[in-house]
């Protein structure tokens, strides 16, 4: 008899899931985006990962490396070329008698520099240590004292990859650990391998800062089609042998190099088709299945990109997706249109709304994501008034406030 609470209904979808990820799958965490792949399976970045080998390459016999910072657009490999060669370096400095601490943080999941050093700290911190990283409690500069600690009691030598730095409020971070050995603070040499989305992140940089990093910078241009089927082609292990369509990985290829170049996004579509045939207990993964997880995949990223944003950040969004559904003819709107939106949004929320200035501030940082675009427009007098756009599709974004 049904419990009429719908444990059933669960009861018989876990049931439905193998170790693989269901009939469709054999081994899904491929396709997952933090998965760092074996050398063979990187597509399209030799001189790339060459390129970063060199400069950080002294850090391998405990010398003090170039810090670099690399640049280009989100799925284009940055990351997976960061953490390859910062694996590789552990294991040939390993290799030489080197103890070398390999770190990664994800600025926008971290809460600020604080954070960050909590959630480096822990990557390092050996078990026979006796030092301890809490996730609050302590001031930015205990956590620093911590982490120099750690490093000059167990290691010769550490790496820290900083993805999307751009996301931190200033760049004291990135300062502190690019000068640490020559500020004194730490006896073991510290390679900074910096990660950013925006290309002009250098501007606001502080001067010293910029020193720090001379010209050790790299651009990652986009994955070409050709590079996304190939990279997508060599994780078909992920799926159960014989289930894939000729016709998937083409396709999904084509539709990633056409809109973004992201390969982030390619293989995000290719595990939500698979999730979707098992959705509909198919044999197995077509086309048609690309379409119906193109929306899924969509509203993930779009999460992932407004996930450290403040709950405004959303409703100033929403407010231009609905103006940009209700009014098709047009695709720019100036600020006052957009606050006005705004404030029902918030009406309707329940939420009390925030100053103009603040909307427009939060209208800035939807541009900085490359959400939303923006003019500059001249009005008939000699003054000058702001207009935004959505980059996104309207009906997507809506979603989020369903």
């Amino acid at each position: 008899m049904d419990s009429g609470d719908g444990s059933d209904t669960i009861h018989s979808v876990f049931e439905n899931v193998d170790e693989g990820g269901g009939g469709i799958f054999e081994q899904r965490e491929i396709l997952q985006i933090d998965y760092v792949p074996s050398e063979k399976r990187i597509v399209g970045r030799d001189e790339q990962i060459e390129k970063v080998a060199e400069e950080i390459g002294p850090i391998v016999v405990g010398q003090p490396p170039n810090s670099i910072i690399i640049y280009g657009k989100t799925g284009c490999g940055k990351s997976l070329v960061a953490k390859h060669v910062s694996k590789i370096a552990k294991e040939e400095a390993e290799n030489r008698g080197v103890r070398l601490a390999t770190g990664y943080v994800n600025c926008q999941q971290a809460k600020g520099n604080s954070d960050a050093l909590s959630k480096y700290g822990r990557e390092i911190n050996p078990p026979e240590s006796s030092m301890t990283f809490p996730a609050r409690g302590i001031s930015e500069n205990e956590y620093f004292e911590r982490v120099w600690s750690v490093l000059n009691e167990f290691y010769d030598a550490a790496i820290i990859i900083l993805d999307e730095v751009d996301k931190l409020n200033n760049d004291d971070l990135l300062m502190a650990l690019s000068r640490a050995g020559e500020d004194g603070s730490v006896d073991v040499p510290i390679g900074v391998i910096a990660v950013s989305n925006k290309i002009n992140y250098r501007e606001k940089m502080s001067e010293r800062t910029k020193s720090s990093f001379g010209h050790n910078e790299f651009i990652f241009e986009p994955y070409d089609a050709s590079q996304i089927r190939e990279i997508l082609q060599n994780r078909t292990d992920a799926f159960a042998e014989g289930v894939l369509d000729d016709g998937v990985i083409p396709r999904a290829a084509a539709l990633s190099a056409k809109e973004h170049g992201d390969a982030r996004k390619a293989m995000r579509l290719l595990r939500y088709a698979g999730d979707q045939a098992n959705k509909e207990n198919a044999d197995r993964v077509k086309e048609s299945h690309l379409s119906d997880a193109r929306a899924s995949a969509e509203v993930d990223r779009l999460l992932e990109l407004i996930s450290g944003l403040p709950p405004h950040s959303k409703h100033v969004l929403i407010a231009l997706a609905n103006l940009t559904k209700n009014q098709p003819e047009r695709e720019w709107f100036r600020t006052m249109k957009i606050r006005e939106t705004y404030l029902d949004v918030c009406e309707q929320s329940g939420a009390d709304p925030l100053s103009a200035e603040r909307t427009r501030q939060l209208l800035n940082e939807l541009c900085f994501l490359e959400i939303a675009g923006s003019r500059r427009g001249t009005g008939e007098g000699k003054g000058h008034y702001s207009q935004y756009t959505l980059l996104w599709d309207a009906d997507i974004v809506l979603t989020l406030d369903a």
